[in-house]
């Protein structure tokens, strides 16, 4: 079993690495996972300027990459609806509507003039063999772009994900140039389909961003949504429309999609209800709001990271510069190489050298006379004649010895040691150098990617205070049921799913429910509300204990746990007899229980004395005997002489009772 287990744990942990690094999460360096690189080394491969079928591409990557062409053509597809690095034709789908592309083998593709500029450079690009050994791929393409920020990335691998938020081609850009200048940055995402975008909790990439559809109000009876936001589709969002109106949650007359290359949705609303109350609620209840969480995990030193946007670009930043530097210095070397060999062709045909191998018999005695007939002049070149040199000297045809121009190659060696001198005055400068080529690539492609997305702030919409007030419930006396489904003539409140309704009963429980179809109270209702969780509700009651003693209190209900029954009146045999919502300053007149030699039978209480206490606390005694009835009578009027409460009230008929105020 210990076998199996280890096994099983070794074949795990390489599996989930093949996940991780072949697969799911792109590369730091060059932002691509590995089937998109090598799609990518593919088009450059086949680049002759012309389109090429997709399904030619597919079948050349599949040179090197081992999963098949699905998997290839559809992450061909989403690369090439990012925009930057391929170039389209045909029908390659479309991220607004959701419409999928056409077969690989009826559209068509080619590297776009921004990809050839800035990912590829044959000579200083480290190459490894393909799965099958038979080809050569990149290891990682020397990218000059932040093409990690600028397209984005998703992925799930083995116990981690990514979700890289794209970014203005523009403003990366110029944040690089900040962190070049050494001053401070900010950097927001862009998507492609535009929208509204808060980005209060972006945490440089650590946190979320809430993005919204644009939404124009056409009249006051027809809103048209112009934009997006980014995780959804024109289907996507009509369909969460239709279903919010279903469930009652936005009063929608009609939806009309005129979507073509430009989003326009046209919400024709019904009679009563106007734009400034629908928008609010198509944020809360349908996807013209969604939240986009961060999770920027990637690939660094061959393990993968979490890291902020800021550091990725301060790393990006300084490898253009590296690769800036390795450019330059490959051109210098290739200046320099150029020159000595202008050197020395000159010398080799002024100086009429090659008269000395005229009488040479064998090639090593060629090779002697070139190299004696040189060192005169060895001071005039910059390093040591090798034996390639020497060979190339021996290959140069006697046409080009009889037909050499002089000044020609004066001009050339003029040319070259400028270029070697310019080339050594960017290495000198490489940060201006980097800078310069940045504000090149600006200047030539910026205006082709001007900011999507406009950057805004909006508050959270509450949803209960924009839900509507679509259910009906009530109480029914005789059944004691409460809910949507009964038809009860008391407590008929419009509420909406949202909201939380306050239940006391006679017995002095209470309880807070939601809107349900059909709920059984095992005590008569006397109040029904809904109580805003927020604000509470303040009430006065008197009650009656067991034993007949009558007790006071104001108290404020406001925390709760829903559907968990309360008790205001902490006795078995104890109930209501009044209930006043708000604070009252009436007066209570009481009729004691009679009793033998008993002179006083009757007592008065002003409920302005009470004080607020605790939801379960006993109260405040009003009266020092057992009370048999009692009636409440505005201040300044006269009490009935006979009281209407009894022992058992009637709480539909009695007025001032259960609180129904007179």
């Amino acid at each position: 079993m210990t076998k199996v287990n280890s096994l099983m744990g070794q074949n795990f942990i390489e599996y989930a690495s093949y996940v991780i690094m072949d697969r799911a999460i792109p590369d730091l360096r060059d932002g691509f996972k590995p089937v998109q690189r090598r799609i990518m080394a593919t088009l450059a491969k086949m680049d002759d300027g012309k389109f090429h079928k997709v399904a030619n591409v597919i079948g050349d990557t599949m040179k090197l990459h081992p999963h098949g062409d699905a998997s290839i053509g559809d992450a061909l597809v989403v690369l090439a609806n990012k925009e930057y690095f391929i170039e389209r034709q045909g029908n390659f789908g479309n991220i607004i509507t959701g419409h999928a592309a056409a077969a690989p083998r009826y559209i068509e593709c080619r590297l776009t003039d921004l990809a050839r500029e800035t990912l590829f450079h044959k000579a200083i690009t480290e190459y490894r063999p393909s799965y099958d050994g038979r080809n050569e791929e990149p290891v990682v393409l020397p990218a000059k772009l932040p093409v990690l920020l600028l397209a984005g990335a998703e992925g799930i691998a083995v116990g981690m994900s990514t979700r890289i938020l794209p970014h203005n081609f523009t403003e990366l850009l110029e944040a690089q140039i900040k962190i070049l200048n050494n001053e401070p940055l900010e950097i927001f995402p862009d998507f492609a389909t535009g929208g509204l975008m808060d980005v209060g909790e972006y945490d440089d990439g650590r946190g979320k961003v809430r993005a919204r559809a644009r939404i124009e109000s056409k009249d006051p009876k027809t809103i048209v949504i112009r934009e997006i936001p980014p995780t959804t589709t024109t289907e996507g969002l009509i369909a969460s429309m239709e279903s919010a109106s279903q469930k009652g949650k936005v009063k929608i007359g009609s939806i009309d999609d005129f979507t073509t290359d430009r989003v326009e949705i046209e919400v024709g609303l019904p009679r009563g209800v106007y734009a400034d109350e629908v928008i609010p609620q198509l944020y809360a209840h349908t996807d013209c709001e969604v939240s986009v969480s961060c999770n920027m995990v990637m690939i660094k030193d061959n393990r993968p990271v979490e890291i902020g946007v800021s550091e990725v670009l301060c790393y990006l930043t300084d490898r253009l510069r590296e690769i800036i530097r390795a450019e330059l210095e490959l051109e210098l070397g290739q200046l320099q190489d150029k020159k000595h060999w202008l050197d020395l062709e000159r010398i080799f045909i002024e100086n009429r050298i090659y008269k000395r191998i005229e009488e040479a018999t064998t090639a090593e005695q060629v090779v002697y006379e070139v190299r004696v007939g040189l060192e005169p002049f060895l001071g005039e070149l910059d390093r040591e004649v090798t034996d390639d040199d020497i060979d190339r000297l021996l290959k140069i045809p006697i046409r080009r010895i009889s037909q050499y121009d002089i000044d020609k190659n004066r001009i050339d060696i003029a040319a070259t040691i400028k270029a070697i001198k310019e080339a050594r005055g960017k290495l000198r400068t490489l940060t201006e150098t980097t800078i310069k080529w940045i504000e090149e690539i600006l200047a030539k492609y910026g205006e082709r990617w001007p900011r999507r997305t406009e950057i805004t702030s909006f508050e959270t919409v509450n949803v209960r205070a924009v839900a509507r007030q679509n259910l009906k419930v009530a109480y029914e006396n005789d059944t004691g049921f409460f809910g949507t489904a009964v038809k009860g003539d008391r407590f008929q409140l419009n509420v909406s799913e949202y909201d939380k309704i306050l239940l006391i009963s006679r017995d002095g429980s209470y309880r807070v429910v939601s809107p349900e179809e059909k709920l059984f109270i095992p005590d008569k209702v006397i109040w029904a509300g809904v109580l805003d969780p927020d604000e509470g509700r303040d009430f006065t009651v008197v009650y009656r204990m067991s034993d007949k003693m009558t007790y006071g209190k104001k108290i404020h209900i406001r925390a709760f746990i829903k559907d968990r029954e309360y008790q205001l009146v902490k006795d078995v045999g104890g109930r209501i007899d009044l209930l006043i919502e708000g604070e009252s300053d009436d007066l209570v007149h009481m009729d004691f229980v009679p009793a033998k030699r008993q002179r006083v039978r009757e007592a008065e209480f002003d409920l302005a004395e009470l004080e607020f206490k605790g939801v379960s606390a006993l109260g405040r005694r009003l009266a020092p005997k057992p009370v048999a009835k009692l009636r409440k009578y505005k201040r300044g009027d006269t009490p009935l002489p006979e009281p209407v409460a009894s022992e058992e009230p009637d709480v539909d008929n009695q007025p001032g009772l259960f609180g129904d105020d007179e």
